[in-house]
């Protein structure tokens, strides 16, 4: 990143200015109360620069997005803000991807162990006002499950309790009209305190939407197009949620109790024709989902030395009913069970020989238990347990940072169908992981990593049950013999000021598990498999421009009186990613995000956010005919009531450009989809007030991962 000045301050201006126009992206939730601006000096504050709570943060090993001060990411469900994030693949047939790497989804800190449609499905239902940030951990060493595979996506809920009861009530309502007008609506309420005793906090929500999704599968043979299938899919959501915690001191130890409990009901309405049938359909798919959590926290004279027990225990049931309007008789009654059982302590103490250094070690245990079932009849019946052992070294050198580290993991994995036996998977891996880092500064930094992964199959991959929408022509399937896909990733990364970047990574892996679209005749099968070999190529960079940089150039800028929740800027990302599948002709596509904000009269925040990905390019076995993200989003928001009220206006693909077609690798397929993505609404944030101004915030009390901001890596 050359700008042709040569002069080392001015060089160290313009990141400063790069670094105001990236801390713009302040929160526009009253969560927190910003900073006021600093009185006019000729100098920049750049500590306080510094502390501004931003949007976009990026650290030598993951990328961290704030969704609680967004309105362009908070304001409709998680889903719909995660697709919205730069560098980030969601599609809803290919599964969801980070700047080239398969992402494992988190949930502050915890596995959520679920992937493609029911993620999907489970994403869509929870509300993204509920939720405070996303970290995308693009290199997770040694003491993250090497089961993590490419990357992690860490979905945060956690709030701070405070020395007082603190609530806030947070609503978003929209409406989209295609054919029929079509209501969502979000509601949220968190509640926390903390006393001498104890702390406490409670979150609870709920998720209405209505929405639409028009499918049509085509084959194209000889010049000419034949219709296979053509749906038309109205559809209701509701979720509710609450997530709780309770936090007691015992003299300088903590234990830490969580609960969280999500429960979802969902109702379709399809009609499907096709050559030689029409169907009228109506389906109902039910979730349950409990994940409870006991961490005992050992605390020592030394605060940098950290010793913690954590059990979990989490239960995930979903039940498929799809039968013909007016008939009793159901074409589908299908339903599954999974356990989780998980224990595990790290410990981590400082080493004396090297400047910041760290010594982290830890064990793992795990068994989870689904059992899925059709009409009654259990056809998988599947089992998997897991140990796992770490050790990891961190130092540091004068400009250089170092993280070595292995992990071993023994997995033992079996199970049956209703006619045969699985092909068990009993085996003993070692992943190593290293990272070396050179500091120019305590601000610009050059990264170097590698890691070895796997990824086991996930459990509504191996489901040989459809729980989906079906008709004469589509038909939807697990694949119980899926095996564990093992993943070599390496990066090089050069970053400024935590937020400019330019990076490229390699993920090559062995038996990659893939979505894959065949046709028998004319019926269209949609199942799993692996395949034997891909590696994945990803470059991306990302930089934030200060509009004034253009109306006034850089020597005026410098002399401004900055004050970075009044900044006007563009935040620019594109990456181009690659998929090598041996034998196959494939071709790249770029990927695009712009994201603008502009502060108008009265304190009115503008933001538009356009993200767009060039068709023609191969996503695994899929060809994008048309690109499967093209969506301009538009905010309006403004505080009120000395901050405590924030009201956001904004219209969601105002284009109503975003529609997806595919063609499936080595078919006619044509497989295209439009969803009622065009929507209008508003969102509001009210934090009911309190009298008690000196209250300090308190530790986290939703299990906050221990490597979410810190590490030696990070600076």
């Amino acid at each position: 990143m050359t700008y042709g000045i040569s002069d080392t301050k001015k060089m160290k201006k313009i990141y400063l200015v790069a670094l105001i126009a990236i801390g713009s992206f302040s929160t526009l939730s009253a969560q927190t109360t910003p900073e006021k601006a600093p009185e006019k000096t000729t100098e920049l504050n750049e500590v306080a620069i510094i502390k501004t709570k931003k949007a976009i943060e990026q650290k030598a090993d993951r990328t961290i997005f704030d969704f609680a001060g967004q309105a362009s990411l908070n304001t409709g469900s998680v889903l719909e803000g995660i697709k919205k994030l730069p560098g980030l693949i969601a599609s809803d047939i290919a599964g969801m991807m980070y700047q080239g790497k398969q992402l494992d989804v988190f949930m502050d800190g915890r596995p959520l162990n679920i992937s493609t449609t029911e993620l999907n499905a489970f994403l869509e239902g929870m509300p993204a006002n509920a939720i405070e940030k996303i970290e995308i951990i693009t290199q997770p060493g040694a003491e993250f499950p090497a089961t993590s595979g490419g990357a992690i996506l860490n979905i945060i809920t956690n709030k701070n309790a405070k020395n007082y009861l603190s609530a806030t009530y947070t609503n978003s309502t929209s409406f989209t009209s295609y054919n029929d007008v079509r209501w969502r609506m979000n509601n949220s309420l968190l509640l926390s305190a903390k006393n001498k005793y104890f702390g406490w906090q409670l979150n609870v929500g709920q998720n209405y939407r209505e929405s639409a999704i028009w499918t049509s599968l085509e084959k194209e043979e000889n010049g000419m197009t034949s219709l296979l299938s053509r749906t038309d899919a109205d559809r209701i959501g509701r979720n509710n949620f609450i997530k709780s915690a309770l936090t007691f001191d015992i003299g300088k130890d903590r234990l830490l109790l969580n609960y969280d409990l999500t429960q979802n009901n969902n109702d379709s309405y399809t009609l499907g024709n096709g050559p030689g049938f029409t169907t009228n359909d109506a389906s109902v798919s039910k979730g349950l989902r409990q994940d409870a959590v006991v961490t005992y926290q050992k605390k020592f004279e030394n605060t940098a030395k950290k010793l913690e027990f954590k059990f979990n225990y989490n239960n995930n049931t979903n039940d498929f009913e799809l039968s013909p309007i007016g008939n009793p008789t159901s074409t589908l009654d299908n339903s599954s069970n999974q356990n989780l059982y998980n224990f595990k302590f790290d410990y981590s103490q400082p080493i004396k020989f090297s400047d910041e250094g760290k010594l982290s070690f830890g064990s793992l245990y795990e068994e989870l238990l689904f059992d899925a079932s059709s009409k009654g009849v259990t056809n998988l019946d599947y089992k998997r347990r897991t140990a796992a052992s770490y050790l990891e070294v961190q130092s540091k050198f004068d400009k250089v940072n170092f993280i070595l580290g292995g992990r071993a993991e023994d997995y033992n994995i079996t199970g049956k169908t209703n006619t045969t036996e699985l092909t068990a998977f009993k085996q003993f891996r070692f992943f190593p992981n290293a990272s070396a880092q050179y500091n120019f500064n305590n601000s610009i930094y050059f990264n170097v990593n590698y890691n070895k992964k796997i990824t086991l199959p996930s459990t509504s991959a191996l489901n040989p049950n459809n729980t989906n929408y079906q008709n004469p022509n589509i038909d939807y399937s697990g694949n119980p013999n899926l095996q564990p896909t093992i993943f070599d990733n390496y990066e090089v990364k050069l970053s400024a000021y935590d937020y400019a970047f330019i990076s490229y990574n390699i993920s090559s892996a062995k038996n990659q598990v893939i979505n894959r679209v065949t046709l028998n005749n004319d019926l269209v099968v949609n199942s799993n498999e692996n395949i034997p070999e891909i590696k994945i190529h990803n470059f991306s960079v990302g930089m934030p421009i200060p509009y004034m940089l253009f109306t006034k150039g850089l020597a005026e800028t410098m002399k401004m009186n900055v004050n970075p929740d009044t900044m006007n800027f563009l935040y620019v990302y594109a990456g181009y990613q690659y998929h090598q599948i041996p034998n196959v002709d494939t071709n790249g596509f770029w990927m695009f995000n712009f994201m603008s904000q502009i502060v108008l009269p009265k304190q009115i925040k503008f933001v538009a956010n356009y993200n767009y990905i060039i068709p023609r390019g191969n996503y695994f076995y899929f060809i994008a005919v048309k690109p499967f993200r093209n969506a301009l989003d538009l905010s309006f928001s403004k505080k009120f009531m000395k901050d405590q009220l924030t009201l956001s206006i904004y219209a969601d693909d105002v284009l109503n450009s975003n529609e997806s077609a595919f063609n499936s690798y080595q078919t006619p397929l044509l497989i295209s989809n439009k969803m009622d993505t065009r929507k209008f609404g508003f969102s509001l944030n009210y934090k009911i007030p309190t009298k008690n101004k000196l209250a300090k915030e308190n530790p986290n009390l939703l299990n906050k991962d221990k490597k979410e901001d810190n590490g030696i890596l990070n600076q």
